[in-house]
């Protein structure tokens, strides 16, 4: 080491000259002059940046101008949904895709939608948040067919219009606590998304976070990022710093997208936050948003006076007190927003102190004076009690909203609840005008003295003192060049449940219409198979069921018959309508009754059994109707019956077998159900008289691993007046053991069903099972216990459930006919008894029907929707309507005209004719009116031996008449008593003929022909246009 004086000397390299040695070094210190001169000017421009945002403002706003959509026809091939964010998901933007695709499903097409402009779809697929103005209110908009809206829900339900609306109070007092400089006048061109000192503390103090130098960060949000966080981010939460960038940058380009000027941008921020800052949610109402509706949720304080206290020039009477706890309310609201759930529930008292010192920050700042410090400082906050005064929001009667909301909720599988908060306009089908009169009117008919102007009282209707027990329901269709659609449809009750679809009721004789039309269809089809052949030919037809035997004999008679001819003549068919005979159907003998008496010595033809709905021709009808099915079937199932060898025979047996063992074994496991091991076998015992050998038989197929003693016990627990020697006890355990006998022998010995025993057996050792368990382990047992029908000397007891299986065969060809004019249930009851209308119906697929024989046989769908509009002035903009789809032909057109004379004559002669001249055109001509009625009495009867009624409860009464009113008009109206209640009514079909003979003034100017019910015509298409 050299001395401290002495230089360190480097030696340079060889070869290097001085002169560009100083060259090299002067350039360096240059540049590096350079560099230092940019970071200072560079310094100066962010600092002046930081100060006027001019940068910024020029070129965001310039950027923000190419982020435009247009609205044009068809579905958008450009366009991007949010996929998070609790605004998005509660306008429904969010589930715009899966929503569109259910109506795309339910025959609706995108007619017009928003198309992203190339730089927004840019911008969307970087994943920041779409800039537009955002909606301070929305909720779904419902209008009628004439574009009246009927029902509107508003969310939030109150809220500031504007920011001129906002007392300055409220507003400076908001700024005071988030974001001081916000709306500062003199920064014309600030960026609201950035408070670079807040920006600058936050992100230091992050770094000291991830250093371990400190435990909690600054936060550096303003008011427009935290909008941005509430609607936009997942769950409207900040849980990254790249979700904190983006929420940055997002509410960055929406500031300026009006412009460089953001002064009304900033101004709409503070509105914003106050109508949408989330505040927990309130049970009865759902999630609070906005400090009006969190003021009135939380404190029960009207919105409008808190708005007054807080502005003295529009209150100068109110006193301090008065003023001090509407500032204390909007404070604590304001406060309780960054943890809502804790704030407004658990922690009411942390919230007390917080919002105390903000009240004296207020002050110190000069924001308020001493004296409402003091006067707020007094005020206790008093929460709203739910108990006393629930947030319960009334629903609306109407039932038409009802029928919309509901039918909505089922298109786009939405619950009611966020139905209501889509940002959606729906247009309905229903005439509210009209919808409202006659649901007036249907409810006026409680009253006993409108029902008698009405006519209503007499032999088969109503008397006074039961007006109010009767329920009526009303649906009107009207047939358009887009489809059917829903008119009105409601009833006099006070419930969502509706009858007219809601429902399954006997609807009585209205089923002959239904037996009508598949005669006809039948003999339809017999025509178009034999019409045309030679005598030889029509000869040579091997007719086994009458139906078959009368056409081919028709046609043999008139050689050159026209379908309609054929089709007048089978409607002069004639049928007895005596009740004499006894029909095997059902699995059983069963007997008939007509309605009238004096009707039983009748042969009627089917015109007139359908005029004046005569029960019996009907049933011998439908015999017909079995017999052509199981005759005409594939292979001919009929002939099962004649060759007792059949190997088909086998497999009829085995599912008769199946489905009869399936109906015992319900009824056994209803009569068992819920009950523990003890009381199961008491409740078989109570039922079986004792005796030792069948309580040895019950016992040891029970419980086959019992030891003699617990048997002995058993038996001399149960025969305790009889003396069972040790003896006798051992015989009877050994005789009875396991395997001694079949499970049908077992039965038989303790005089009990097989299946009976087998289930309780099955439930000692499945106690948990179902009873599709039950189903799937007894398939064997079933066959076993009706093995004997599988044997050479029961041929006839064959034959009778060959029988039973064959009907039930046809009943599913039936039931094949009936869906595809429009049934809607998913089985019919196998008995000839579904002629008069056992096997149930609903109002609203018995007036399709009429609908499918008013429009010449063609079914066209039926809507209550007719457009959908979402998202409407929103990038997400859509517009949903029904597709111009045509009908589908289910019926030949002489078939229907068929049906409608037949109808025709109901009103014009038989049992509706009291309608008859009630609907006068305004040209003076009687409108053409058909229709059917039917009576159900629903009731559950105990029949003993002979057939004699030991029971009878009524279950509920009806009375349908479903009808058409013109050439496009058609419906059905249904009087209803449900319950016990029903015992004491007798009224027939006659009462909704007469209660719609009633209806026709209100009706007739919605009739008339060319006004389509008084309704708007079909929407246009939508033309583009730029937003």
């Amino acid at each position: 080491m050299g001395a401290p004086w002495q230089l360190d000397i480097t030696t340079l390299p060889a070869g290097e000259p001085p002169n560009r040695r100083k060259r090299i070094s002067k350039v360096k210190v240059t540049f590096w002059l350079l560099v230092l001169l940019l970071c200072i000017a560079a310094g100066f421009w962010l600092a002046e940046e930081v100060r006027t945002s001019r940068f910024q403002a020029q070129e965001l706003s310039r950027y923000a101008q190419t982020l435009s959509y247009q609205v044009k026809p068809g579905p958008s091939p450009s366009i991007i949904y949010p996929k998070e964010g609790p605004f998005d998901k509660r306008q429904g933007y969010t589930y715009l895709p899966l929503m569109l695709e259910r109506l795309g499903q339910r025959n609706y097409i995108v007619q017009q939608q928003a198309q992203f402009s190339p730089a927004l779809l840019s911008y969307a697929q970087r994943g920041l948040f779409i800039p537009y103005p955002e909606k301070i209110q929305s909720g779904l908009r419902i209008s009628d067919c004439s574009g009246t809206p009927f029902y509107e829900f508003r969310y939030p339900q109150q809220r500031y219009p504007s920011f001129n609306a906002i007392p300055p109070l409220v507003a400076s007092s908001l700024l005071f606590i988030e974001n001081r400089k916000l709306l500062d006048p003199e920064q014309p061109l600030a960026n609201p998304a950035v408070d670079w000192p807040r920006f600058v503390m936050a992100a230091i103090s992050q770094v000291g976070k991830l250093l371990d130098m400190q435990d909690q960060s600054a936060g550096g949000s303003t008011l427009a990022t935290q909008l941005e966080k509430y609607r936009h981010s997942p769950d409207g939460l900040t849980l990254s710093a790249t979700e904190k960038l983006r929420q940055m940058l997002s509410a960055s380009v929406r500031a300026y997208q009006s412009g460089p000027q953001t002064l009304a941008a900033r101004e709409n921020i503070v509105r914003d936050y106050l109508n949408s800052v989330p505040l927990s949610a309130a049970p009865g109402h759902g999630e609070v948003h906005g400090l009006a509706d969190g003021l009135r949720i939380w404190f029960g304080a009207d919105f409008t006076q808190v708005n007054l206290l807080l502005d003295p020039a529009r209150s100068p009477d109110a006193s301090l007190a008065e003023r001090g706890l509407a500032l204390r309310q909007v404070l604590a609201l304001m406060i309780a927003q960054r943890r809502p759930s804790y704030y407004l529930a658990q922690g009411r008292n942390d919230l007390a102190e917080l919002t105390d010192s903000h009240i004296r920050l207020l002050a110190g700042g000069g924001l308020i004076d001493a004296a409402l410090r003091d006067a707020a400082l007094n005020q206790s906050l008093v929460y709203r009690d739910w108990a006393l005064e629930p947030n319960l929001q009334v629903v609306d009667g109407n039932k038409g909203i009802s029928v919309s909301r509901a039918r909505l909720s089922a298109m786009l599988n939405m619950p009611l609840y966020d139905l209501d908060r889509l940002d959606l306009s729906a247009t309905s089908t229903l005439n509210n005008q009209l919808q409202q009169a006659a649901s007036q009117y249907l409810q006026q008919l409680a009253d006993p003295e409108f029902a008698g102007q009405i006519g209503l009282f007499g032999e088969r209707l109503l008397s006074p003192e039961k007006t109010a027990d009767v329920r009526y329901s009303f649906t009107l269709f009207e047939r358009t060049s887009n489809g059917s659609v829903v008119r009105v449809q409601t009833d006099s009750t006070d419930q969502p449940f509706d009858i007219n679809e809601g429902s399954k009721l006997e609807l009585g004789s209205t089923a002959k219409l239904r037996v009508l039309a598949t005669y006809l269809e039948i003999i339809a089809e017999l025509h178009q198979r034999h019409a045309g052949q030679s005598a030889s030919e029509l000869r040579a037809v091997n007719a086994q069921d009458n139906l078959t035997r009368w056409a081919i004999g028709y046609l043999q008679s008139t050689p050159n018959a026209s379908l309609p001819a054929m089709l007048d003549a089978a409607l002069e068919r004639k049928y007895s309508a005596s009740p004499g005979e006894r029909f095997f159907t059902g699995g059983g003998i069963h007997t008939f009754a007509n309605f009238r008496r004096e009707d039983n010595q009748r042969i009627a033809s089917m015109r007139e059994a359908l005029r004046e709905s005569l029960n019996l021709p009907f049933i011998r009808l439908m015999r017909d109707l079995v017999r052509y099915s199981t005759y005409q079937g594939p292979n001919n199932s009929a002939e099962l019956l004649k060759d007792d060898k059949d190997p088909r025979r086998q497999a009829y047996l085995q599912d008769f077998a199946d489905r009869e063992g399936t109906t015992f074994l319900l009824r056994f496991w209803r009569k068992y159900q819920g009950q523990p091991e003890q009381q199961r076998l008491d409740t078989f015992l109570n039922g079986l008289r004792h005796t030792s050998v069948r309580l040895a038989a019950v016992h040891r197929y029970l419980m086959p691993h019992s030891d003699e003693a617990s048997f002995a016990a058993f038996l001399r627990k149960y025969l305790p007046q009889e003396k069972l020697s040790d003896r006798r006890i051992a015989e009877l355990y050994k005789s009875y053991g396991p395997g001694t006998y079949s499970l049908p022998d077992q039965g038989y010995i303790a005089r009990v069903h097989p299946l009976e025993l087998w289930l309780l057996g099955y439930l000692i050792e499945q106690p948990q099972a179902t009873f599709s368990n039950a189903v799937a382990a007894s398939q064997d047992e079933r066959q076993e216990v009706y093995g004997w029908l599988f044997r050479s000397r029961h041929k006839s007891a064959r034959d009778s459930r060959i029988r039973i299986m064959l009907e039930v065969e046809a009943f599913l060809d039936i039931h094949r006919r009936w869906q595809n004019l429009g049934y809607p249930f998913a089985h019919l009851v196998p008995s000839l008894a579904t002629a008069i209308g056992s096997s149930g119906d609903r109002p609203a697929a018995l007036a399709e029907l009429v609908g499918i024989i008013q429009n010449d046989g063609i079914r066209q769908p039926t809507a209550r929707i007719d457009s959908l509009h979402f998202a409407a002035d929103t990038p997400y903009d859509t517009l949903v309507a029904r597709d111009q789809t045509e009908g589908k032909r289910v019926m030949a057109s002489e078939v229907a005209a068929a049906l409608r004379s037949a109808l025709a004559d109901v009103v014009e002669a038989g049992t509706a004719r009291r309608l008859l001249g009630s609907f006068i055109q305004a040209d003076g001509q009687p409108l053409k009116v058909g229709g059917k009625t039917g009576t159900g009495d629903n009731r559950i009867e105990t029949v003993g031996a002979g057939g004699r009624v030991l029971t009878s409860r009524a279950m509920n009464r009806t009375a349908t008449f479903v009808f058409y009113l013109g050439a496009r008009h058609y419906g059905t109206l249904t009087a209803f008593v449900p319950g016990r209640a029903a015992e004491s009514f007798r009224f027939t079909s006659a009462l909704p003929v007469q209660v719609l003979k009633g209806m026709a003034p209100i009706l007739l100017p919605y009739l008339q022909p060319d006004t389509h019910s008084q309704c708007l015509p079909p929407m246009p298409a939508a033309q583009a246009r730029t937003l």
